[in-house]
């Protein structure tokens, strides 16, 4: 009888999905930051000005709001994840540092250098995102 600990069939695949999710996750947080930043840039104005409804992140569609446009779909995903991010990130980021240190020997290196990165990662988009200039990303991305 060996003393080793053997990983269960399913965990690889479960690491792969956390780290899938997470990468969508912290990806679409990452992209309405830059149209946030490139929005702010291209009117020459503050984050306060774009709260204030004048700069709506929907003008930013090409070819309009539009269920035959495909630019609509991809917005609406985006919003999808960035909204669903606020409450998934924080928690896939405690259950990925969970599964470094409870798998850290069953799991090949190069996935677990992937989770390590993208757990960095949303750490820093968590962190970002409830500091008073990511507070206004939200409020201008909700408006």
């Amino acid at each position: 009888m060996s003393s080793a600990v053997q990983t269960a069939p399913g965990r690889v695949p479960l690491l792969r999905t956390v780290l899938a999710a997470q990468f969508a996750l912290v990806t679409a947080s990452v992209v309405v930051t830059g149209m946030w930043l490139g929005r702010m840039a291209a009117g020459g104005v503050g984050p306060a000005e774009l709260a204030t409804g004048a700069y709506d992140p929907k003008d930013m569609v090409p070819f309009g709001m539009s269920v035959a446009n495909p630019f609509t779909w991809l917005y609406l995903a985006v919003s999808l994840l960035f909204l669903a991010g606020l409450v998934a990130v924080p928690l896939l980021a405690c259950y990925s540092l969970l599964l470094l240190i409870r798998d850290r020997a069953e799991t090949p290196r190069r996935t677990r250098r992937q989770l390590l990165a993208v757990t960095v990662a949303a750490v820093t988009v968590t962190a970002l995102r409830f500091a008073p200039a990511g507070t206004e990303l939200t409020r201008w991305w909700l408006d």
